[in-house]
């Protein structure tokens, strides 16, 4: 099956989802918003790990793939809404907390967008 997941790939489009709509908990920060020339067939979504903030790429690459899993099952459960372009910003309590806590708390956020 093809992924229906693409990344954010332009400078620009960084930018625009940044001073659009935001979302936060205590493990990440959602930043959201519809960008022109998007395709509603796909989800465009980036997760970004700050450098400064968790030491160690092997940490920063965990915490994608957990997210990478986590975007997964949700598309799956069509619980995400796919008129928005996502940039997901980790935080270091990501690290601390087992995976299930972690899921559910995102669910909740991905609901509340809709």
């Amino acid at each position: 099956m093809k992924s229906k997941i693409v990344a954010l790939s332009k400078n620009e489009d960084f930018k625009n989802l940044l001073k659009k709509k935001k979302l936060s908990n205590k493990y990440i920060t959602i930043f959201f918003g519809s960008l022109e020339d998007k395709d509603n067939k796909k989800l465009n979504i980036s997760f970004v790990t700050k450098k400064k903030q968790i030491r160690g790429a092997v940490k920063r690459n965990k915490i994608k793939r957990r997210l990478r899993n986590i975007v997964n099952e949700a598309v799956k459960k069509k619980s995400i809404n796919f008129n928005y372009s996502y940039l997901v910003i980790a935080k270091i309590t990501m690290l601390n907390n087992e995976y299930t806590i972690i899921k559910d708390c995102l669910f909740q956020d991905f609901k509340k967008i809709k």
